[in-house]
């Protein structure tokens, strides 16, 4: 990480400091409402009448909550790296201010991207606190979260900044959360078990990021994954987010020295 990239993050880092109570409620406050409801209102119920059994041994809410933090992670994810990025980079953007001076692409997409990931790790942290408030739920697991929600959560920023600094309009964005974001955040394994939907549809499944990120989460948390599931996991996302910051790096050098 350079100077000229540090420069670029204390940029957003200024901007947050800003704007930081408007992102609380769509980034933190929602997942933790979602989770206090489903933990305290439909968790006993699917306890009561399903069992443990079909969640592979747990109660609901043990199950659930480390799925929904990497949904949160995916979400924030998305949010961070579409649209800011989009306006960043067009003509009157602060990209374009930047590497008007002594910053050239790489440091502006280094600061842009480690600023993602300290946003990620912020709405991991505040979640996984939450998590103290249920004495169920205060396990030795709950370290490991934070970083496990971070990797699921740059598996989708990397790969979005890339693809949103070649967009002209930003309707596409819409479409990507419509058809690709929300089915994820369906039926990657968040709200119920993958082996309880079609073989089919099971194997488009285990190819997303989400449910790579949702099990590694579950999976550390839990205690209950074998170390190569864990190890599979973690590359699988590692390498998403690698090809994405390549892909980006050629992107951002094609659209900012135009």
């Amino acid at each position: 990480m350079s100077a000229l990239a540090l420069r670029e993050f204390r940029y957003w880092m200024l901007r947050y400091r800003r704007t930081w109570r408007g992102t609380i409620v769509i980034n933190v406050l929602n997942p933790l409402l979602f989770l206090f409801a489903m933990g305290a209102g439909l968790g006993p119920l699917v306890d009561r009448h399903a069992g443990p059994a079909t969640l592979h041994g747990v109660g609901f809410l043990a199950f659930f909550a480390p799925g929904m933090l990497a949904a949160a992670s995916m979400q924030n994810a998305v949010t961070e790296s579409t649209r800011a990025v989009f306006t960043a980079i067009r003509p009157g953007g602060s990209y374009r201010s930047a590497t008007a001076g002594p910053l050239g692409p790489e440091d502006v997409l280094a600061g842009h991207v480690l600023f993602m990931a300290f946003r990620l790790a912020v709405s991991a942290a505040c979640f996984t606190a939450a998590l103290l408030c249920f004495p169920s739920l205060r396990t030795a697991g709950l370290l490991w979260l934070v970083p496990a929600a971070l990797l699921t959560g740059l598996a989708f920023a990397a790969p979005l900044t890339a693809w949103s600094a070649t967009l002209e309009t930003p309707a596409p964005m819409m479409h990507v959360f419509r058809f690709v974001i929300m089915p994820m955040y369906m039926f990657s394994g968040v709200f119920f078990p993958v082996d309880q939907v079609p073989v089919a549809l099971r194997y488009v499944i285990y190819g997303t990021p989400l449910w790579h990120g949702t099990e590694l989460c579950r999976g550390l948390f839990l205690g209950t994954a074998a170390p190569a599931a864990l190890l599979g996991h973690t590359a699988y996302l590692a390498a998403l987010t690698v090809l994405g910051l390549l892909m980006a790096r050629r992107t951002y050098r094609r659209r900012l020295f135009a």
